[in-house]
């Protein structure tokens, strides 16, 4: 078999960890000035507007999508994007992004478990070994810069149950979208370029009304961000990179391969964060590169068990 068709949801889901290790380093710049449920709006409409662009330049204007699988993947959208999404942002702003990323590499053995229940998709021994072997790594990683980066000890940034309750609801969200859109996409010709667009698609529905209750209930205008051109302009880049292109390859990987091994591949946004750190300047200890070399490894197991 060759090696492109082999790997290729291994493959996809790399690059989809990688352009959302890109992603996140712009959001992390801009989120100071959008409000985070904005955001996840506006990257998701920057989204559509590139996959609809994609979807009449290939010319696969009427797809067929069975109710079913249709369903599932709107439920996947408003689950695992309208609400994980959100929460994920949310447990940012109570406990710091890098103590959210470790508890969000409780997704791939949560999304791994509900595939055996739901799917009856199992592991063997080995592969959870691979699995388990990429989140120590990652984990590894993402703590040891959490220590660096709080040396201070900044009260701001200390965990909270509300921060850790909404990383919570992030990982077992994002599982489950993952798996409801496994489950819509196995054994189905549905392109992935639609998958991301009906899960795009269901995502902006629950936000829409989300945003327009909370802007009722405020005093305050939050619309300013819309003054500040360089803003817009790198949460276009950031939503192209890291909503259009990610999600679309998060998709193909859901798609070609088992739902636990995408989504361990996909939690390794993190390691890809180091060789950008220190392009940026940043000073990476030797904990850290052992941290990369764990879940490479672990990420090697994966592959070679195919």
């Amino acid at each position: 078999m060759p090696l492109e068709t082999k790997f290729a949801g291994e493959i996809a889901a790399l690059v989809a960890a990688i352009l959302w290790c890109v992603s996140s380093v712009v959001y992390g710049r801009v989120g100071a000035t959008i409000p985070p449920l904005h955001l996840n709006l506006i990257k998701g409409i920057v989204a559509i507007a590139f996959l609809l662009v994609t979807i009449a330049i290939t010319g696969d204007f009427f797809p067929v999508l069975p109710p079913i699988p249709f369903c599932l993947l709107l439920l996947s959208g408003v689950i695992g994007i309208g609400l994980g999404d959100t929460a994920f942002l949310a447990a940012i702003n109570s406990m710091g992004a890098r103590r959210v990323l470790l508890m969000e590499t409780l997704a791939p053995p949560i999304t791994a478990l509900l595939a055996l229940i739901f799917l009856q998709e199992s592991l063997n021994i080995s592969a959870w070994c691979g699995v388990l072997l990429t989140i120590l790594g990652v984990a590894w990683v993402i703590s040891e810069r959490t220590a660096e980066v709080d040396g201070k000890r900044d009260e701001r940034l200390a965990p909270r149950w509300r921060g850790i309750g909404f990383a919570l609801l992030a990982a077992v969200a994002n599982a489950s979208g993952a798996v409801l859109s496994r489950a819509a996409l196995a054994g189905t010709n549905i392109n992935p370029l639609w998958a991301a667009l009906i899960r795009l698609g269901a995502a902006i529905f629950l936000l829409l009304p989300w945003i327009i209750w909370q802007q009722q209930s405020r005093t305050t205008p939050v619309f300013a961000y819309w003054k500040s051109r360089k803003v817009i302009m790198a949460t276009c880049f950031a939503a192209f990179c890291g909503t259009y292109l990610g999600i679309w390859f998060q998709q193909v990987a859901i798609k070609l391969t088992a739902v636990g091994i995408a989504s361990t591949l996909l939690q390794t946004s993190p390691v890809f964060i180091l060789p950008l750190s220190m392009w940026m300047g940043e000073k990476v200890s030797l904990r850290a590169i052992a941290g990369v070399l764990v879940a490479i490894a672990g990420i090697a197991l994966l592959f070679y068990l195919k």
